[in-house]
């Protein structure tokens, strides 16, 4: 009889990424990183598990859209009150709050319970190139932005 092991939370070594998002199209950079953060591609991924690593994205307001995204592209958010809702561009977010567009685009591509926010907790987002996790020695993590024609 086969049995499935299951990886004890302890035996788990996680890693530290670092992700330059200049000149990355963002939903490509968001699937990499919503990979990272569930550590899909770990041979002891579990779905029900948090195996994944840490991953730090630096320079998020260099992240680039295609098409007329950047005037089209549309953001909500509603305060919880009536007539609470405020919608903002991908273009003026990304002036005001750039961290934010690859945040929530990350965000969406994980699971949508407490497993999610635990993942997402995972996650730290800068707008320049500086950051404060050096200490965690973090790879370097290149990203191709080009299709795969395969």
């Amino acid at each position: 009889m086969n049995k499935t092991t299951v990886p004890s939370i302890d035996s788990l070594d996680r890693q530290w990424y670092l992700v330059d998002a200049e000149n990355q199209t963002l939903g490509r950079l968001a699937t990499e990183v919503a990979s990272l953060l569930r550590g899909k591609k770990k041979p002891h991924f579990s779905p029900h598990m948090d195996t994944g690593d840490f991953v730090v994205v630096v320079n998020a307001e260099r992240v680039k859209v295609t098409g007329n995204k950047p005037q089209q592209k549309l953001y909500r958010r509603h305060s919880g009150r009536p007539g609470g809702m405020k919608v903002e561009t991908f273009q003026s977010l990304q002036g005001r709050l750039p961290e934010r567009i690859i945040e929530q685009a990350i965000k969406g591509m994980l699971p949508h319970n407490a497993l999610g926010r635990q993942l997402f907790r995972k996650l730290k987002v800068y707008r320049g190139p500086e950051h404060p996790h050096s200490a965690q020695k973090p790879q370097i993590l290149e990203i191709d932005s080009a299709p795969s024609l395969q």
